[in-house]
């Protein structure tokens, strides 16, 4: 089996004999590799390359950046999450790549970076803040656990302030949403409903993850297993679905969706609903409101969302802020406790006319009238 190593670059040479020769290259340190790909000299030849860039690097942000590759913590990421990071990483180290440790720890180091951010905030204000926080966060490693002795950008001023958390489809939106929708959309957002997970695991969601009551997965963010139990609704969706496929959101022809075309579609059918502030990531939020309306405790909505505590306490305090609708059924529950038969009983005495109301003027401490 041939190992696909990422890093690599791939040339091809015609020769003066008309054939055509493959050469491999390095791509980071520009060495010509050994062997075929797979072989053990290519390996070799590859790993060689690697130490020699690690060397070459030593003592730099770029050297600190691949130890920090080859860490536990790296590895438990999310290989969505691996891509993001070397997309910013990438960046920085055009930026700063060769920037000794002494100047990390500088504060003239933390100066340059919020300098930057300051400028870039202006148009992307988002994105300002994601490179940051992740140049942050292996600086953070390197104080914590690596060479350097302190991380000057332990805190930073966020240009983004944005909050999602009040963000909650409703009844309308969703029906809506269903009157234009595709089969493929009807089903998405029916397993987003139902399951509160994230759309990353919902894509890759296969049928063998279904015992006939139960979805089980594995959230690639968290790296959390959550075992949600079908509603009737999601249970009599799924048997009824033709298994044309080992994952069970597909195209209409039967493949697996590509994010940038389930994103497109998703955007897409919203729009043609009239939905131009809601996400499908807020859908998540909106299971949590459900199941919270349903009676559950914090602890079981986290349970099956996969939520934080925090996070889902944030969710809610959102949503009660601005919604009557539990504020409504507090009260009618109120009025079925027993305990507080006394708080129903009327102001008005029983057998006794009710007061003349006081007018304007007159005196406003009355005295009680003769017994």
């Amino acid at each position: 089996m041939r190992v696909r190593l990422k890093g690599v670059n791939t040339v091809r040479r015609k020769l003066a004999t008309g054939q055509v020769a493959t050469y491999y290259y390095h791509r980071a340190s520009g060495t010509r590799l050994k062997g075929e790909p797979g072989s053990p000299e290519f390996m070799a030849s590859f790993a060689a390359a690697e130490e020699k860039m690690r060397h070459r690097n030593a003592g730099t942000l770029s050297g600190l950046i691949l130890e920090f590759e080859d860490t536990a913590k790296w590895r438990r990421l999310a290989e969505s999450t691996k891509t993001e990071y070397r997309r910013i990483l990438k960046f920085w180290e055009d930026e700063y790549g060769t920037c000794p440790y002494a100047a990390l720890e500088d504060k003239g180091f933390r100066r340059d970076v919020l300098k930057w951010h300051d400028r870039f905030s202006e148009h992307k204000p988002r994105e300002a803040d994601n490179r940051v926080t992740i140049l942050a966060r292996v600086l953070s490693w390197g104080a914590k656990d690596g060479p350097l002795k302190v991380n000057v950008l332990d805190s930073f001023e966020r240009a983004y302030k944005g909050d999602r958390s009040d963000m909650i489809w409703l009844p309308e939106h969703v029906e809506a949403f269903n009157k234009v929708a595709s089969p493929e959309m009807k089903l998405a957002l029916v397993l987003a409903l139902h399951t509160g997970q994230r759309q990353g695991d919902l894509l890759k969601l296969a049928w063998g993850s279904y015992d006939g009551t139960h979805i089980a997965v594995r959230q690639g963010k968290t790296g959390r297993d959550v075992k949600v139990k079908c509603t009737n609704a999601l249970k009599t969706t799924l048997d009824g679905l033709a298994r044309t496929s080992p994952l069970i959101l597909t195209t209409k022809t039967g493949r697996a969706f590509k994010k940038r075309y389930f994103a497109n579609q998703w955007e897409a059918t919203c729009k043609a609903a009239g939905i131009a502030d809601l996400h499908f990531h807020d859908i998540r939020g909106t299971t949590v409101t459900m199941l919270f309306q349903a009676g559950c405790s914090l602890g079981e909505i986290v349970s099956v969302t996969g939520h934080s505590l925090r996070r889902a306490q944030d969710i809610l305090d959102k949503y009660l802020a601005r919604t009557s609708t539990m504020a409504d059924s507090a009260i009618a529950k109120m009025e079925n406790v027993l305990e507080t038969d006394f708080a129903k009983r009327s102001a008005k005495r029983g057998g006794e006319k009710p007061a003349k109301e006081w007018r304007a003027g007159e005196d406003s401490n009355p005295r009680p009238p003769d017994s």
